[in-house]
């Protein structure tokens, strides 16, 4: 486990040098042993620079997925992504935190994978998750003693928590469209799923899966998909360190779910409402009842949609938003 203790160490200076001598101390190893340790990095994609005298600084890490860099990333975290499984391919984040949750694994618990060939959105969609382009994760809650009822609040919690951080990495304008559709200028760059699981009306955990195109080119959007859906690198004009977003997006998540926890839906519901792109707007909504048009004005307590039909107020529980009316 050398290489990753050495990588660690660079990562917590980055842009600096650190001498053969510091780390074959540090590490207990011989300067040959340093040097073999650096090799087998470069052949797994990391750069280095070197110097007499001055030792080695990581220049670039590889755009890859690694354990050793994730839990850097999520350096700081109490809760989520302390218990982390990372998977080079799987059909479903979704499916494997479920496993996990039905072993017994914890709260805040993280799969991750750099490809997903059965991956699911909202309604029993299929998402489409390349490999290497994005970010494919599924996060096990476990609430203290919640009643099923408040699982649509986990959903427009993650929906802030996304957005937040994308906002911060990439610098986009991304708004939510509810419930929980992450968007930039009408197209859609992310969306969120979250499943429970219940017993006694309580619930037992809930998984939050979470699928952000972060870069994808053009070509690599499905035809059919090419009006509807973006990602980030295509909206900000560079690409995106998977990584850093992955550690702002678990960041936010547990700083949300903390306050969540502390103070109930009302203050999140209030920043999901300062995100929304849904808000103030003709909206058709169409529901297991049918299609209702009106403005969409609010959330309710429960994180339901409001909407008025020429002062006729409903209240939507689940549903496919359309923008326009």
């Amino acid at each position: 486990m050398e290489a990753n203790r050495l990588i660690d160490m660079l990562l917590e200076h980055p842009g600096q040098y650190i001498s053969g001598e510091e780390i074959s101390r540090r590490l207990s190893i011989s300067r040959t042993a340093v040097w073999k340790q650096i090799a087998k990095l470069r052949e797994e994609g990391y750069e280095f620079e070197s110097a007499p005298r001055r030792g080695y600084r990581l220049t670039r890490q590889p755009d890859k997925l690694s354990q050793v860099s994730l839990l850097h990333a999520l350096q700081g975290n109490r809760m989520f992504g302390k218990k982390l499984k990372l998977l080079e391919s799987t059909p479903s984040t979704q499916e494997e935190v479920r496993k996990l949750a039905e072993e017994g694994a914890p709260h805040g618990t993280l799969v991750l994978a750099e490809e997903q060939t059965a991956g699911r959105g909202r309604q029993g969609r299929r998402w489409y998750s390349p490999p290497g382009k994005g970010v494919w994760m599924s996060l096990l809650l476990r609430p203290e003693r919640q009643p099923l009822s408040i699982a649509p609040q986990l959903t427009l919690l993650a929906a802030v928590a996304v957005c937040r951080a994308v906002r911060k990495v990439a610098g986009v304008d991304a708004g939510i469209k509810w419930p929980n559709d992450i968007m930039v200028d009408g197209r859609k760059l992310c969306g969120i799923i979250v499943e429970s699981v219940a017993e006694d009306e309580l619930i037992r955990y809930a998984v939050a899966g979470i699928g952000i195109d972060v870069n994808l080119e053009a070509k690599d959007i499905p035809e059919e998909l090419k009006s509807i859906a973006t990602s980030l690198s295509l909206e900000s004009g560079r690409r995106i360190d998977r990584m850093a977003l992955i550690g702002v997006v678990l960041k936010e998540m547990e700083q949300l779910y903390e306050l969540y926890t502390q103070e109930g839906f009302g203050p999140v519901g209030h920043l999901w409402e300062a995100l929304s792109v849904t808000l103030g707007r003709e909206v058709s909504v169409h529901t297991p009842n049918g299609v209702l048009k009106g403005m969409a004005t609010g959330l309710d307590a429960s994180g339901a949609l409001i909407l008025d039909q020429n002062g006729k107020h409903f209240t939507i529980f689940s549903g496919e938003v359309q923008l326009g009316g």
